[in-house]
């Protein structure tokens, strides 16, 4: 399979379903979003309800984030990702495919950006037979396919990737980043949230010379995935992100659909997209930092 192909299908997944090489794993982590704020809930008690036949949980918020961080939801070290990753059954030998249950509930649009993360977490430790079910669990259930409440298990593996640091940012490449040319900071929040118009985070605005691009809009409504080439280039073309000669690093509120944008940019060859991990939630907690709000 081509690894431009990120995305995989219904179909696609269903056939494999008994492949004893496939590893699948449901990343489900529950974010409400209203005017009182954001609340985000690990995503067990719905796999325990209902999830796809033979699949495991992969636990984004708690066995595979650094919970000694300061921030929530941050990159364990490699070690720990190790560790935690070859008891889910992910090592050589196998390809992991990827599902959740959407970015946010309630959301009129279907990037599944808790899916996209932990795809990028797997590519930043150094592994690349990874991808992403489109449209997640559910569409799976919109078309009638198999579910079930039984906790699925896959032997022990071996992880051995290589940590890939270049597709890792911190504050201080985006202090430098902010200034230099030859970056491109893609900025993946709502066009409000990127103007400072909404109150999401302790300070309004998005980081200096960065560019707006809504992972929201990033979609194809009827296949549930990453839009076409023609799309994702009207999307991606305008902010400089498709040239190959700058480095591109893209942020949200807490670097989860900072990597739905990284993943729609990986199917354009551009293999290369760093995430902001901190991204708003840490940059606008410092008030040493600049923020611009408007265009």
């Amino acid at each position: 399979m081509n690894s431009k192909h990120v995305m995989i299908n219904t179909d696609w997944l269903e056939v494999r379903l008994n492949d004893p090489k496939l590893r699948l794993l449901d990343a489900t982590v529950i974010m409400k979003q209203d005017e009182n704020g954001v609340d985000i809930s690990s995503g067990k008690e719905e796999y325990d309800k209902e999830h796809i036949p033979g699949a495991v949980f992969a636990d984004l918020m708690h066995e595979l984030s650094d919970t000694k961080a300061p921030l929530p939801l941050t990159a364990p070290s490699h070690e720990e990702f190790a560790q935690t990753i070859s008891d889910l059954g992910v090592g050589e030998g196998t390809y992991v495919v990827v599902y959740d249950r959407g970015a946010v509930v309630g959301a009129p649009f279907s990037a599944s950006d808790w899916a996209s993360r932990l795809w990028w977490q797997l590519r930043l430790e150094g592994f690349d037979e990874v991808y992403v079910l489109a449209g997640g669990l559910p569409k799976w259930k919109e078309e009638g396919r198999p579910l079930t409440d039984e906790p699925g298990s896959y032997p022990k593996a071996t992880f051995t990737g290589q940590r890939r640091p270049e597709l890792l940012a911190s504050k201080e490449d985006i202090k430098n980043a902010m200034h230099d040319t030859s970056t491109v900071i893609i900025n993946c929040l709502s066009p409000a949230e990127f103007k400072g118009e909404t109150d999401a985070y302790p300070r309004n605005g998005h980081i200096p010379n960065s560019k707006n691009v809504f992972f929201g809009d990033v979609t194809d409504p009827k296949t549930k995935g990453v839009p076409d080439k023609e799309k994702l280039h009207e999307l991606f073309d305008p902010v400089g992100a498709l040239d190959t000669s700058k480095k591109v690093i893209t942020y949200c509120g807490g670097g989860i659909a900072a990597t739905w944008n990284a993943l729609a940019l990986f199917t354009l060859a551009r293999e290369d997209v760093a995430i902001y991990d901190g991204s708003m939630v840490e940059w606008s907690s410092d008030e040493s930092l600049p923020l611009e709000v408007g265009e």
